[in-house]
Parts: C-alpha cells; sequence; structure tokens
C-alpha cells in the first residue's frame, strides 16, 4: 500500500494505486451546484485533477488559488480541485476566494475518486478524507503526472505539474519532423 506522512507520521493510503501512463479511471463527482462533474477519461483536452484534503484549511486554500490564477493560463486545459467538502461548503469558499478559472469537485458520497486514485487517507487523525496530490490526464485520458505529496501538510510542486500539462496541451511540433 502507498504512505504519505501527515506532520510527519506515516499514514497509509488505500484504493487502486493509478500510475502515469494507465487510462484515467472516469469518476463522478458533486459539483457546488449539486450538479455532476465527470474526472477521468477521454474528454478532449487536459484535465489538471487537483486533490486537497479540505479547502477549509490554509495549505489547501493556497493551493487552490494558485491553480485558479495558473488555469486562466493553460489553453485547452481544465483543473478541477477534488476534496470530501460538501459542496455547499465548496461553493462558498469559490465565493469569497474569487475563485472562477477552475471547478470543484466533491467525493463525499461515496469516495469514488479516492478509491479509483489511490488516495484515500485509512489511517491516522484524517483517515476518511483525500491526501494532497496532483495528476495531470492528457486529451486521450491518459495519465502524464502523478505527485502524491510526501506531506500532507506541504504544497505540491507547481512548476513540475504544469509543465506537465503545457506538454500534455502543446500543438506545436516535437522537433523530430523535417
Amino acid at each position: 500500500m502507498a504512505t504519505t506522512k501527515l506532520k510527519g507520521n506515516e499514514v497509509t493510503l488505500s484504493g487502486t494505486d493509478v500510475k502515469v501512463g494507465d487510462v484515467a479511471p472516469v469518476v463522478t463527482v458533486v459539483a457546488k451546484d449539486l450538479s455532476d462533474v465527470q474526472v477521468g477519461g477521454e474528454k478532449g483536452k487536459a484535465q489538471i485533477v487537483v486533490v486537497v484534503p479540505s479547502l477549509d484549511t490554509a495549505v489547501c486554500a493556497a493551493e487552490t488559488r494558485k491553480f485558479n490564477e495558473a488555469a486562466a493560463k493553460v489553453e485547452n486545459a481544465e483543473v478541477i480541485v477534488v476534496s470530501m467538502d460538501l459542496p455547499f461548503a465548496m461553493g462558498r469558499f469559490c465565493t469569497t476566494e474569487g475563485i472562477e478559472n477552475l471547478t470543484v469537485g466533491s467525493d463525499f458520497r461515496a469516495k469514488a475518486f479516492a478509491k479509483s486514485y489511490g488516495v484515500l487517507i485509512s489511517s491516522g487523525p484524517l483517515a476518511g478524507v483525500a491526501c494532497r496530490a496532483v495528476f495531470v490526464i492528457n486529451a486521450s485520458g491518459v495519465i502524464t503526472y502523478k505527485e502524491i505529496c510526501p506531506e500532507i501538510t506541504e504544497e505540491p510542486n507547481y512548476e513540475a505539474a504544469l509543465a506537465a500539462v503545457n506538454e500534455s496541451t502543446s500543438t506545436s511540433c516535437c522537433g523530430t519532423c523535417h
């Protein structure tokens, strides 16, 4: 089983351990307006899936604000923030913080996303929520980047995630054409 740390203490993750190169599982989460949001699979555009334990923490809030800002600059991609927060709380957060460039999705109903992507914390004080992670899925639905943050209380590697999405959305020649 995969693990990560919370304030230096190891916690166990459960669910399917997806890897770079795997087809991203298609999962439905709940939007702030209670509609369904599909995450994963082939969408014809890249997806940056940002997984946070709760938007009601300083690190998660900062991360979501940074990805909201970055999302405005990325063409042919969508950013989806997934947490176990209730949709109403997610909506309130987005309104308060001016979050307009990304979609929020709650995994509270069945924890299907967390289980399908192997990010469900199954031990420690945060058992039952998702760890901090970032996945980039290309337009064909293949995972091209995965980061399970080694310490849940620390932000992810934004540069690596954004480089992966830029690579996934690039329409320029790869340099092997003549």
